[in-house]
């Protein structure tokens, strides 16, 4: 069969293949251990791991690869199963395509050619076919998929594929299968059964590899921990998709991106691989073209195009989307072009013959398109797209009366900066002036052979004059141009000026931080030593953070924007910025995703890599590369303006508009190359430092027609001792040596880096919180970390279902480590049944949300990692009376209030105010965080969370004689916490017993205490004295129980208590129907696990209903009471102090956790 053309590693691949036929452009190979020669060793072997596994999953013993002349890049084109399989291919290759290939006068022409070619035969024997995927087929796969794992219905299914896991070194053959959320593997032989189940959001590593024993795999790395997965028959297909899911994963959980509703990836419930595959490729054509967000690629045809330039016919795609015609070559000829359609007027049909068509533009330019297979179909396309786009340009051709029209409410600069401050003089002779009018000349020359402004012809000389340098004069334009500002600007008439007048006198913290970092934007230039450029700047990155709030304002978007400004008026300075900040440096500047530039941390992760592939002996020298990344940072957030002379970086920013963040790479390395030498002898990072600074301060730009008060030359400008590098020669130099690196590769390996920069980010989160939380709490290092993972994924488990799920908001990277993640109450009581040590409650519900109530610190319906295993901690690992108060002040109801305000140190600290105003002032839980009013932003004040901290350790342990009284409808719910607690225990008849006990002897206390108040002459408060009375009666009831260490102090010097003011005491109904039943039915054998059918229980719903009858005949216990009752009873106490199997707890909840029904 044949496949989609990709590129083979050849690296070990003589070992398991062997050489049939072979000519000059195609190589036939049969693999080791079938046909002739197979009884060998490495035969043996590789014919034992093919055909050990199953049929689907075996890799096909013959293939055909196409090799690039002159290179050693070869191509998988075909597969067979069969040597007459494999030889039909081979036949047709030699029939038809051999006799063409000798015409072609380059490699890569001959490549591309045959890779056109290939997809093609694809392409029609899909169409002929109808290879779609059987629904019958796939139904099977997804009621497999889902009684295999366990996972809701509601989690979809992608697609699935036969391979094998290797588990050491053994494999496992069994199914892949991919989800929208989850990647999963189930294998079972001989009695061995492997399941999987990885989230795509802790997947860190992504990426093909190959070794000895596995030509290729699929390296996937979850919480350290490596799985390889191979012998699959589609692999890159396989890890295409793989990679799609997992970005999409960090789109909607880490990013929070949301989707418009006509997007393929709006609803995660019926994500396809088809609408992972639009995805990919609209994102591909928009990078490629530099092409807005709201462009989707619709058609694309194949064809050839008529170069004026060179007179010859360069095999392309047309590609086409809702506003745009574009073009690339895949020729080698590196020739590519956008024509916006309202620049089309008419499209011809010359020649049937050769399935000819032309596209006529404004301007006298035509471009003629040949061997297009479905021309008809591309030309009714582009006159439908001709009427229906309309042509926003049209109402204002002259770009100062846009600016006039704009400066009615605002005063915008019509005019570039540099020609305000330091206009062209054309009568100038210098040397320099001269030659800046060559490269003006050059460009001219350019623009009238391939074309000005929209539609002009890039190619591989266009590259070549901007490593040379752009002339000042035409720096604005070609950047708005090759960076495709030009085209939003375009779409978009009086767009900035709207901006301006919907901002014009707001506040905001991005103002106040505009404001602040105004002056240190290029404070040596004149320009913007004046209020008109300091105006131009303010202006610009106000309009840039109204527009997009979700960036706002970060460092570095200054310094950029001042270059912007240097060469390109107001408006275009405006598009520019967006430009680099939403499409060429796709996250550099975003608060929304775990810290403000990860996207540099992503580049630089990429700039590590290419150091280890292109400078070895640097990496052989310092093994530890992350010196690099701490100065490389601001090289990639500035790209260069910060580290060199505003003269040369501008010729960097000119390659950067053109070639985007590969042009950065470039650099870096050319700049490491270049001091190579001096960094092989530093001993530590400083010397480093001090050698790269000093290359930066001499690099200069010799070309460079700007006066001396506007260049910022070096101290050591005039020392002729020193060897001075031309920025001209060094980008030169970047491009000749690193030049070969694809665009296409600097993506993949941002895609593979981003998934790991998250992970890494997550990990120095994860280990910040467990650092804290593990000082107040007794479990180990280990639990720890397996809680604080069942926590996350609890997060984002509420989140996998749901198209816009308001838990997404409850992450904030800007808060400290300790609030980044935080749970609402269903999510805590999900996650707080699932680590419950009790087999069944029937009231599980209630009490998860009691415990939510009690354990939320500062009441804004959240609680974070510290406060979930804190109270868990409790229930765990603290003694009887720690649990037993817990418990009582789960209960405590009506009385929530009081009980707040004398939390456990635990958990709670103390507060002094709590009225709304104190308590956003002051804090949002801890007295840390000062919340903003913009979008859940917030500053850090180190100084109280430091002294936030000191009180936490040195905070005392709260006195139990402060917890409130519990009334009687709280102990009936505390009596049937417990009977809940202890059902199907094995001393569960003696626990039942032990409670009724307890309750039938707090009601006979209670009673009495009623009694004796009511006879005393004075009017006293249910207080102690009820307590010391009733306890002094104890040995009249039962034997006299074991005292808490508070209730001695308590009973033998009681206080004479002050008069109360309330005199319904006196006259309350003593509740004697209900002591008689308390006392006559504890030794009744108690059946109800919930207690509904107790004495205990039914008892107290005697009393009357009314509110008045129910407030005045009420009855309470203290704390102390409880306890000291409580202690009495051997069992109980047993039960509560018995150890908890805490790893199989967690190990049980980790298991179950994915199956909750959310």
């Amino acid at each position: 069969m044949w496949l989609k053309p990709e590129e083979v590693l050849l690296k070990n691949a003589l070992k398991l293949w062997v050489t049939e036929k072979s000519n000059d452009y195609f190589v036939l190979q049969r693999r080791r251990g079938y046909g002739e020669d197979s009884g060998g060793l490495t035969g043996l072997l590789v014919g034992t791991l093919d055909t050990v596994f199953d049929s689907t999953a075996k890799v096909a013993p013959f293939r055909i690869l196409h090799q690039t002349p002159d290179s050693q890049v070869y191509w998988n084109v075909a597969c067979g199963a069969s040597l007459e399989e494999i030889s039909q291919h081979w036949d047709w290759l030699q029939q038809n395509i051999i006799r063409t290939l000798s015409v072609f006068d380059s490699g890569e022409d001959i490549t591309s050619f045959v890779q056109g070619k290939i997809r093609g035969l694809i392409a029609e024997e899909r169409s002929s076919a109808c290879d779609e995927e059987d629904p019958e087929r796939f139904r099977e796969a997804v009621l497999r998929f889902e009684r295999l794992f366990g996972l809701p219905q509601r989690e979809k299914l992608v697609t699935y594929y036969s391979c094998s896991y290797w588990r050491g070194r053994v494999p496992n053959q069994g199914w892949i299968y991919l989800s929208t959320n989850f990647l999963c593997f189930y294998s079972y032989m001989l009695g061995n059964e492997v399941k999987l189940v990885f989230p795509w959001d802790e997947v860190s590593r992504l990426e093909r590899t190959s070794n000895v024993l596995l030509a290729e795999s699929i390296r996937v790395r979850v919480r350290g921990e490596d799985h390889f997965f191979s012998m699959l028959m589609r692999l890159q297909q396989t890890y295409l998709i793989m990679q799609q899911l997992a970005d999409y994963a960090i789109v909607r959980f880490f990013d929070k991106e949301t989707f418009h509703a006509e997007h393929p990836l709006a609803n995660p419930l019926h994500i396809t691989q088809r609408a992972l595959e639009i995805h990919a490729r609209n994102q591909s054509f928009r990078a490629f073209f530099r092409l807005a967000q709201e462009e989707n690629l619709c058609e694309v045809y194949e064809s050839f195009l008529w170069v004026p330039f060179s007179h010859v016919n360069t095999l392309g795609k047309i590609c086409v989307s809702e506003n745009y015609l574009c073009y690339a070559s895949q020729d080698g000829s590196q020739c590519h072009l956008i024509i916006p359609i309202w620049e089309i007027f008419s499209v011809e049909l010359p020649d049937r013959s050769t399935r000819a068509l032309t596209v006529c533009m404004r301007g006298k330019r035509a471009l003629r398109f040949s061997e297009v297979r479905d021309f008809e179909r591309l030309a009714a396309t582009i006159r439908r797209k001709c009427g229906a786009v309309g042509s926003p340009q049209h109402s204002f051709s002259n770009p100062d009366e846009e600016g006039v029209m704009v400066g009615q409410s605002q005063a915008v600069s019509t005019e570039a900066l540099m020609n305000v401050f330091h206009p062209h003089d054309a009568e100038n002779l210098d040397p320099k002036m001269l030659k800046e009018r060559m490269k003006e000349q050059s460009w001219q020359i350019h623009f009238a052979e391939y074309g000005r402004g929209t539609g002009m012809f890039c190619t591989k000389k266009t590259r070549d004059l901007i490593v040379r340098g752009v002339p000042e004069t035409l720096r604005g334009e070609l950047w708005m141009l090759f960076s495709g500002a030009v085209h939003d600007m375009t779409s978009n008439p009086g767009y900035y000026g709207r901006l301006l007048e919907e901002c014009m006198g707001s506040s905001s913290l991005a103002c106040d931080e505009i404001e602040r970092d105004l002056h240190r934007s290029l404070p040596e230039h004149p320009a913007f030593q004046s209020d008109t450029g300091i105006s131009a700047l303010r202006r610009v990155l106000t309009a840039y953070a109204h527009r997009n709030p979700k960036i706002g304002y970060c460092q570095a978007m200054n310094i950029l924007t001042s270059v912007l400004l240097l060469y390109a008026k107001e408006e275009e300075a405006f598009w520019l910025l967006v430009a680099v900040c939403e499409r060429m440096l796709p996250d550099y500047f975003n608060r929304r995703i775990i810290v403000c530039f990860l996207g540099a941390l992503v580049d630089q992760a990429v700039f590590e890599e290419l150091i280890r592939e292109h400078l070895t002996q640097l990496t052989e020298h310092m093994t530890d590369l992350s010196f690099f990344s701490s100065v490389s940072l601001s090289w990639f957030l500035t790209l260069f303006i910060s580290v060199l002379p505003i003269e040369s970086a501008v010729n960097v920013v000119d390659c950067f508009f053109y070639d985007g963040i590969k042009a950065i790479l470039q650099l870096g390395l050319a700049v490491l190359d270049y001091n190579m030498d001096n960094l092989l002898c530093c001993h530590d990072d400083a010397e480093a430092v001090t050698v790269l600074n000093r290359f930066f301060d001499n690099v200069t730009n010799k070309d460079s027609p700007l006066p001396a008060t506007v260049q910022q030359a070096s101290a050591t400008a005039n020392d002729k001792s020193i060897q001075r590098v031309d920025i001209s020669d060094l980008i030169k130099e970047a491009y000749e040596k690193y030049g070969d690196i694809r665009t296409e590769e600097v993506e993949n390996m941002r895609k593979r880096n981003k998934l790991y920069v998250i992970q890494t980010l997550e990990d120095t989160t994860k280990q910040n919180v467990l650092r804290v939380v593990a000082q107040d709490v007794k479990f180990s290092a280990a639990q720890l970390d397996e809680l604080y993972v069942l926590f996350k994924r609890q997060h984002f488990v509420s989140c996998y279902w749901s198209v816009s799920s308001p838990a997404l908001h409850n992450h904030d990277p800007s808060l400290p480590y300790l609030d980044q993640y935080q749970l609402d109450q269903s999510q805590f009581s999900s996650l707080f049944n699932l680590l419950q040590q009790w087999t069944t409650h029937t009231h599980l519900q209630t009490l998860a949300r009691s415990a939510f109530n009690l354990l939320d610190e500062n009441g804004d319906g959240l609680v974070n990692f510290k406060e979930f295993v804190s109270g868990l901690d409790i229930l765990y690992n603290r003694s009887f009376t720690e649990k037993l108060k817990f418990l009582f002040k789960l209960h405590l109801q009506s009385g929530i209030q009081e009980c707040k305000t004398l939390k456990s140190s635990r958990f709670f600290p103390p507060a002094e105010d709590h009225s709304f105003s104190a308590h956003l002032s002051d804090s949002a839980d801890d007295g840390v965080i000062r919340r903003c009013p913009e979008k859940g932003r917030a500053k850090v004040d180190l100084q109280e969370y430091l002294k936030q901290w000191q009180e936490d350790l040195q905070r005392r342990e709260e006195n139990i004689k402060d917890l409130p009284r519990i009334n009687q409808v709280q102990f009936i719910g505390l009596t049937k916490t417990l009977y809940g607690l202890f059902h199907g225990d094995e001393e569960e008849e003696s626990l039942y017993r032990a409670v009724a006990r307890v309750t039938s002897l707090l009601l006979r206390m209670e009673e009495v205490g009623r009694k004796l108040q009511e006879g005393s002459p004075q009017k006293t408060p249910q207080t102690s004295p009820t307590s010391s009375q009733s306890t002094a009666q104890q040995p009249d009831v039962s034997p006299t129980p074991p005292i808490s260490p508070e209730t001695p102090a308590e009973c033998e010097d009681t206080p004479e208590p002050p008069e109360s003011p309330v005199s319904q005491r006196e006259t309350a109904p003593s509740n004697s129907d209900i002591t008689p039943n308390s006392a006559s039915r504890p030794s009744t054998p108690t059946s109800s696990p919930t207690g509904t059918n107790s004495p205990a229980l039914d008892t107290p719903t005697d009393t009357p209903s009314s509110p008045s009858a129910v407030r005045d005949g009420d009855w309470s216990f203290s704390f102390e009471q409880v306890l000291a009752s409580l202690l009495n009873e051997p069992c109980v106490v047993r039960f509560f102090e018995r150890a908890k199997d805490t790893d199989a707890l967690i190990a049980r909840a980790r298991k179950n956790q994915l199956k909750d029904k959310h």
